[in-house]
C-alpha cells in the first residue's frame, strides 16, 4: 500500500515526545502512522496497534513481522484500556487515532465502501460484529431509518429517501450497493447524486459500525491513560467526528465547569488536557492536490497535564 495518510508529518511530529516511549495506534489501517512512528522510536520505544478491519490487521501483522517494538490487535480503540493491560503498560506517552475510511477500502470494491461500484451492502469495519447495511434497510422502520440518515448524514431528504427505501423493499431486498444508488438517482437531482450518496453511505456507516459512541468511549479512555505530557492527536473526516473532538478536548481543558454568575468556584474540576491546538490543523494546498480527499481533514491536539 502506497498511500500517504493525511497530515503525516504534522501529526507524528505532533504525537511523538518521547524515543523510547510506548505509543497507541487506534486505527492502524495499512500501517501509513505506525510506519512513521516506528521510524522515529529508538530500539526501546514500544508501539501498539489495532484494527477492526481484518484485511488492515493481518496487512500490519505481516509488514511488521520482524519489529520487536509493534504488537497490533484485530479489534477496536475502545479496547485500550484492556490492550495495556494486556501489555501491562500503565500509561502512553502518545495515542493516535486516524478516523474515518482508508483509501483502500473505498478504492477495494470488495470491501462494500464505495457507492461508485457494484458490492455488497455492508458497511461494517468489522465484518462480523452487528448488522450490515443491508440488513438495517431491509429491517428497521420508516421512521428509524429516516433518523439515521438525518443525524448521522446530515441529509435534509431524510424522509423522502427512508419512504422510497421502505416501498422498494416490499418487493425486493436490499443486498447491493447498486440497488440504494437506484433509490438515491430516483429522489434527487443528478447534480446532487454524488453528494447525497456520500451522506447517506456515510450515515449508514456511521451507524452500524457505532462511530460516534466509540469515539467518545476511546476519548475519556485515552485521557486516562495518557502520561502527564503526552499528546493525543486525532484526525476526523466530518463535522459529527470533529465537533465530538472539539468538545472533549475543550471540556477537559477547563478549570472550572460552574454555572456562570457563581460568585466562586465549587466544582472543583481539574483540567486533564491542554490545548495544543486551539484551531484544526488542516491539510494545505499541495496535499489536497494530491490527494483529494485530504480536504475534509481536520486535526486537533491536546496533551496530558
Amino acid at each position: 500500500m502506497n498511500h500517504e495518510p493525511v497530515l503525516l508529518k504534522k501529526s507524528i511530529d505532533f504525537l511523538i515526545t518521547e524515543k523510547n516511549g510506548i505509543y497507541f495506534d487506534g486505527t492502524a489501517g495499512f500501517g501509513g502512522h505506525s510506519e512513521e512512528i516506528l521510524k522515529r522510536l529508538d530500539k526501546k520505544g514500544k508501539l501498539i496497534a489495532t484494527d477492526k478491519d481484518q484485511s488492515a490487521f493481518e496487512y500490519c501483522r505481516e509488514k511488521f513481522l520482524d519489529d520487536k517494538r509493534f504488537s497490533v490487535y484485530h479489534t477496536g480503540f475502545t479496547n485500550i484500556d484492556s490492550i495495556s493491560k494486556i501489555e501491562f503498560i500503565e500509561h502512553f506517552d502518545g495515542i493516535l487515532a486516524d478516523l474515518g475510511v482508508s483509501s483502500f477500502q473505498l478504492d477495494t470494491v470488495e470491501s462494500g465502501f464505495t457507492f461508485r461500484e457494484d458490492a455488497p451492502l455492508d458497511l461494517r469495519m468489522n465484518k462480523t460484529e452487528g448488522i450490515s447495511a443491508a440488513d438495517l434497510l431491509n429491517k428497521f422502520p420508516e421512521e428509524e431509518i429516516a433518523r439515521i440518515l438525518f443525524e448521522f448524514g446530515e441529509e435534509k431528504n431524510s424522509r423522502t429517501i427512508a419512504k422510497k427505501i421502505s416501498e422498494y423493499r416490499l418487493t425486493e431486498k436490499f443486498s447491493r450497493t447498486s440497488q440504494l444508488r437506484k433509490i438515491i438517482e430516483q429522489t434527487a437531482p443528478e447534480r446532487f447524486w454524488n453528494k447525497t450518496l456520500s451522506r447517506v453511505f456515510q450515515a449508514l456507516r456511521i451507524f452500524v459500525n457505532n462511530e460516534l459512541e466509540d469515539l467518545k468511549i476511546f476519548l475519556d479512555k485515552a485521557v486516562k491513560l495518557l502520561r502527564p505530557g503526552g499528546k493525543i492527536v486525532v484526525l476526523s473526516y466530518h463535522s459529527l467526528e470533529d465537533r465530538i473532538v472539539k468538545e472533549k478536548f475543550k471540556y477537559e481543558s477547563l478549570s472550572c465547569i460552574c454555572p456562570p454568575g457563581l460568585p466562586v468556584c465549587t466544582c472543583g474540576k481539574i483540567p486533564g488536557l491542554k490545548l495544543i491546538t486551539r484551531k484544526p490543523v488542516t491539510p494545505d494546498e499541495t496535499e489536497i492536490g494530491i490527494n483529494k480527499r485530504a480536504r475534509s481533514a481536520k486535526m486537533r491536539v491536546a496533551e496530558k497535564v
